[in-house]
């Protein structure tokens, strides 16, 4: 089995921090008030990330040992992390503590997804293409409007839909593979007018049958159209009724990507 240490060494590069830690230093000191002393102390904190691993050293550290909060932090991501194990997704969570969230109402652990670009040819490791999603604990929050300030605890995250649909866009285009908007297999179309309860009646029987299908709910659509939006909407199979089909007692099937075309009897039309 794979080892901690190899898991780690295996895991995800995390992304670029947003600030510096100089940066971090400068407006701790400048702004905040701390002596350099204390932030230069922060500062061999706040660089570290891993796993397991750095958990337990830093549960051994004899400055974070003596402080009561530290330990049972700690102690609350060493369990977190042993479940990970289990589950066999530890490589993909990195235990930052560089990670802040400008919202102060968190009162416990804040967390990030971060899109990872898997490694290829042209990249020699994964790179961060950027948050997806955060949030963390707060218990202090609900009770802010509960007239007997009763404290809730709660566990929040927000998406970024755009975000995550900006990038599916971008690998769509990269990759050229046409996405399916709809699981429709197949579309019930028409060849001539005034077919509309046959088409109906055939959807009906298609979806009886456990067939995923749908058709045009205008009234006489051209054919021309249905089949372009089965190349839009990437349904594979148009099932065609026509006025000669019906009179014999068969649906004409249309691979809409190959175009070719087979007769199936259909006794009940």
């Amino acid at each position: 089995m794979e080892s901690e240490q190899e898991r780690e060494e295996n895991a995800p590069k995390r992304s670029q921090a947003v600030m510096a830690w100089e940066d971090v230093k400068s407006e701790m000191v400048g702004e905040k008030g701390l002596s350099p002393e204390v932030a230069d102390h922060i500062g061999e904190y706040v660089q570290l990330h891993g796993g397991l691993s750095l958990i337990e050293e830093l549960l051994q550290d004899p400055k974070l040992s003596q402080n009561k909060l530290a330990r049972e932090g700690l102690g609350d991501m060493k369990l977190l992390f042993e479940y990970l194990i289990l589950f066999g997704i530890s490589a993909q969570i990195s235990f930052d503590l560089s990670l802040a969230r400008g919202l102060d109402y968190y009162t416990g652990v804040i967390y990030e997804a971060v899109l990872i670009q898997p490694q290829n040819d042209h990249t020699e490791e994964s790179v961060g293409v950027g948050s997806v999603a955060g949030g963390g604990r707060y218990d202090g929050l609900v009770g802010m409007f509960d007239p007997k300030g009763r404290k809730v605890p709660c566990v929040g995250v927000s998406i970024g839909i755009e975000r995550i649909f900006s990038i599916m866009e971008q690998k769509a285009e990269a990759s050229e593979e046409k996405i399916r908007t709809t699981e429709t297999q197949v579309l019930v179309a028409s060849a001539q007018k005034k077919l509309l309860e046959e088409r109906l009646k055939l959807v009906s029987e298609l979806w009886d049958s456990g067939i995923k299908a749908e058709m045009l709910y205008k009234k006489n659509p051209k054919l021309l159209n249905q089949l372009q939006y089965c190349e839009e909407a990437g349904i594979p199979l148009v099932a065609i009724l026509g006025e000669q089909e019906l009179k014999d007692g068969v649906v004409k099937l249309r691979d809409v990507a190959t175009r070719e075309e087979a007769k199936d009897n259909h006794a009940i039309l």
